[in-house]
């Protein structure tokens, strides 16, 4: 039966930990702007570990700037991981940019765009139907439904 959390697990999120102590306390380069580490992905055999970062407040030149200063700074932070971790040998280090939290930024945007429309007579959100028409919000369609529902129970007695 294989372990829950396998060794891969374990070294890559220890690798996380140390990585990102190892930016906000030992590397003080001026070029490199706020980085978080969001994922590390560590090969089977160990030998190679994808290091997904995001940079914030930046462009996007600002954003592949920083990757690649990490990936030139890479075997000096490799060197000070080698000294914070137990292992035999410590993996190739490749930095990539995570753009997971730019698309989620944008479909909350996109989202938010959608559910804008307000009624401003009632102050209730419009919801579009599929043919185009703008109806009233799916909640008052089926308390409608269901009053209308409890009206025609209630003249059948």
């Amino acid at each position: 039966m294989a372990k829950e959390f396998g060794r891969n697990a374990r070294v890559s999120s220890q690798m996380q930990k140390e990585l990102s102590l190892i930016l906000l306390r030992d590397i003080d380069d001026s070029r490199l702007g706020f980085v978080t580490i969001n994922e590390v992905v560590v090969t089977k055999d160990l030998a190679v570990a994808k290091i997904y970062v995001t940079v914030l407040n930046v462009d996007e030149q600002g954003k592949r700037a920083n990757v690649k200063l990490l990936n030139e700074m890479s075997p000096v932070i490799r060197h000070q991981l080698a000294k914070r971790m137990r292992l035999r040998h410590i993996s190739e280090l490749r930095f990539h940019y995570d753009d997971s939290f730019d698309t989620g930024m944008r479909v909350a945007e996109l989202l938010s765009d959608v559910l804008k429309p307000f009624d401003s007579a009632q102050g209730k959100p419009l919801v579009e139907s599929a043919q185009g028409k703008l109806l009233d919000s799916v909640q008052d369609k089926s308390l409608d439904s269901a009053q209308d529902k409890h009206d025609s129970d209630s003249s059948d007695t």
